[in-house]
């Protein structure tokens, strides 16, 4: 079961745009799917689930043990499924701190769904939290998304910072799958600038694929779809195609 954490902990880099479309994309093309929304603004829940018929949450299976497959929700796309979040969530940290397992929580409850997935792709909060934490410690692999501005790389060595801390002790298997630029606008000179910023950084972890600014990405969510059904001949749907197609390929 390949287990990917999408961290940045800089807001508004497309975190949650790529786990949806990401999500969706392995789903469409017949791989079993679970998104796992650990970000209290549930946006990646939303976009699958109905708010209102959400009880159980990722809050519910992290803080009292609730089991895991209690709160996973079937989506409206073949072979995806989704356990959600609420903004409860974001009391977790608190409760955590002094906990002896705080660290292997939700790695814990995976292990009680290997098998049952091909592919988990996990949301997390614009953080360096234990939640972050969490999902990087219970992640196989870990996909950067990268705003293609001019304070792209701030906080990056934060970020790789704690993924060496990480690999150190409670998962030295977890590997960089890649950096994914994202908000890319190909026509400016800033934009190939940060891009090439980036690529020295992560060298050939940067993926091929780049996301450009859409306002169709934008709008899908709002809809509650992926872009592969809100806008299926979009530019955004054909990245994001690619993209699932370089992460199949490299994992």
């Amino acid at each position: 079961m390949i287990v990917i954490a999408i961290a940045n902990q800089k807001g508004g880099v497309g975190k949650t745009t790529t786990a949806i479309n990401l999500a969706a994309g392995l789903a469409m093309r017949g791989r079993k799917t679970l998104l796992i929304d650990l970000d209290p603004q549930a946006n990646s829940s939303i976009t699958f689930i109905d708010a209102k018929t959400i009880e159980r949450t990722m809050f519910d299976v992290l803080s009292n043990g609730t089991p895991l497959p209690d709160v996973i929700r079937a989506a409206p796309i073949e072979n995806l499924h989704v356990a959600p979040s609420r903004i409860s969530l974001a009391k977790l940290d608190t409760m955590l701190v002094g906990e002896l397992d705080a660290h292997y929580r939700l790695r814990d409850r995976i292990e009680t769904i290997k098998g049952q997935f091909e592919f988990v792709i996990i949301d997390t909060p614009p953080a360096l939290g234990l939640i972050t934490v969490n999902a990087l410690v219970a992640a196989t692999h870990l996909l950067v998304p990268v705003q293609s501005s001019y304070f792209a790389l701030e906080g990056t060595d934060d970020l790789l910072e704690t993924v060496e801390k990480i690999r150190s002790r409670p998962n030295p298997d977890l590997k960089l799958l890649g950096a994914l630029i994202t908000l890319h606008d190909k026509r400016t000179t800033l934009s190939r600038d940060v891009q090439k910023a980036i690529t020295e950084v992560f060298g050939s972890r940067v993926f091929q694929t780049t996301i450009t600014k859409s306002i169709r990405l934008e709008e899908s969510p709002a809809h509650r779809e992926s872009i592969f059904t809100f806008a299926p001949q979009s530019t955004g749907a054909l990245e994001y195609y690619k993209l699932c197609e370089e992460v199949i390929e490299r994992v």
